[in-house]
């Protein structure tokens, strides 16, 4: 699996700079996010699954080094941008 985060806010975060099938995106991103004067904090992570034929994206699992993310958080913030989506979080770590 092979998704892409992209947003327009966040000039280096791209679809050529960055996939999610890295284990290790929070040290990749957050030095990027300190120089534009961010702080941040790893609350968790997982994975998300995106099937654009059939407009679905399922978010579980969880992180080994940072534990599980809360998956609604991150479900609400995708429901913003995939308005026409099933979007759906489970604790399944498969």
């Amino acid at each position: 699996m092979t998704a892409t985060l992209c947003t327009d806010k966040v000039p280096f975060l791209n679809p050529v700079n960055l996939t999610l099938e890295n284990d290790h995106i929070f040290e990749k991103v957050n030095p990027e996010m300190e120089k534009l004067g961010y702080e941040c904090k790893c609350l968790g992570g997982g994975k998300i699954e995106h099937n654009s034929k059939d407009k679905k994206i399922r978010v579980f699992g969880l992180s080994t080094g940072y534990g599980k993310a809360d998956h609604s958080v991150t479900v609400e913030i995708l429901k913003k941008e995939y308005t026409d989506y099933e979007i759906t979080w489970s604790d399944d770590k498969k």
